[in-house]
């Protein structure tokens, strides 16, 4: 598939904003974080912007987008209708859980409620992204039980990056902040790691044959192009990356979305609060380097699906 740059926006900075704003909600909620009126309005300010922005940018990539209130009135059948409504319905308990943490400088009680329902809706829209791409069942890549999980867990990873920072330039962090970020980075890399074991070696569920229903034949080939120039089935549904280019930029993925983050959070963990200024400077290379790491990632789940309809055009599918 053809890597939309306003979908990739999307799915990484929302992703992460979702992230944040459910890990703020739950340690609030939980009395992990003081009910502080900045630190309140820096930590959701930057999650909602983050929400926002990519809600925003997904927009873009439609062919009309002055129509995406359309989309809305689907939820029965489509993920895409599900996650704008879930997307939407989130804001009501942010903007409760903001009332009471900014202005009252409360999270307990009935902001308390608030705050878990704001948990459950950041996890349900995370879920309806993930999903609109699981359910798509002639793109083999995406329809498979990995998708969802690696974008659940890659935004909650995120999120918690950009949480450990905020605890460190307010003075308020505690080591179970980088030990979850580190835990869900290693769940991170195990949900990847399972999602490129499958997508290499599952074979193809559909081939000339199957499609022309010739399957008592040895091999089946198209004798002709339909086409003797691209055309944009080909440009969307068939973008093709070499294998060599796409090994490199998984590697960047492991290198920058895990493994130097990983030895930063370390880093961050031995600092801790006495010498917050070297923690939050390991945190901040931290969150660039998964920035890099995660936009590569997302890049490449677009660019290495094959749509079903390729067959047509004698690619494998």
């Amino acid at each position: 598939m053809h890597p939309a740059a306003s979908v990739i926006f999307f799915t990484t900075a929302s992703g992460a904003g979702y992230g944040l704003l459910a890990l703020l909600a739950a340690f609030a909620a939980t009395g992990g974080l003081p009910p502080d009126r900045w630190l309140g309005f820096t930590g959701l300010g930057l999650a909602v912007s983050l929400i926002s922005a990519g809600l925003l940018s997904s927009a873009f990539h439609l062919g009309r987008p002055e129509r995406a209130w359309r989309a809305f009135s689907q939820w029965r059948s489509s993920w895409l209708s599900r996650e704008g409504v879930a997307a939407v319905t989130t804001y009501a308990p942010t903007s409760v859980l903001a009332l009471g943490w900014i202005i009252f400088e409360r999270a307990d009680g009935f902001y308390a409620a608030a705050a878990a329902l704001v948990v459950v809706m950041a996890i349900i829209t995370v879920f309806c992204t993930g999903m609109i791409y699981a359910s798509l069942k002639p793109i083999r890549q995406w329809h498979m039980p990995w998708t969802t999980p690696v974008y659940l867990v890659l935004g909650a990873y995120t999120g918690a990056l950009l949480l450990v920072a905020l605890a460190l330039v307010f003075g308020v962090f505690h080591p179970v902040m980088a030990e979850l970020a580190l835990a869900l980075l290693i769940l991170g890399a195990f949900v990847k790691l399972g999602y490129w074991r499958v997508v290499d070696t599952e074979p193809p569920r559909s081939t000339l044959a199957t499609a022309t229903g010739l399957t008592n034949f040895s091999s089946v080939r198209l004798f002709e192009a339909p086409h003797t120039e691209e055309n944009f089935v080909m440009r969307e549904m068939g973008f093709q990356i070499a294998r060599k280019h796409a090994q490199k930029l998984r590697n960047v993925v492991t290198l920058a979305l895990f493994l130097v983050p990983g030895v930063l959070l370390v880093v961050a963990l031995v600092a801790g609060a006495p010498h917050a200024f070297v923690a939050l400077a390991a945190v901040l290379v931290a969150i660039a380097s998964a920035g890099v790491g995660v936009a590569t990632e997302r890049w490449l789940f677009f660019a290495e699906a094959t749509h079903a309809s390729m067959l047509y055009y004698s690619r494998a599918a």
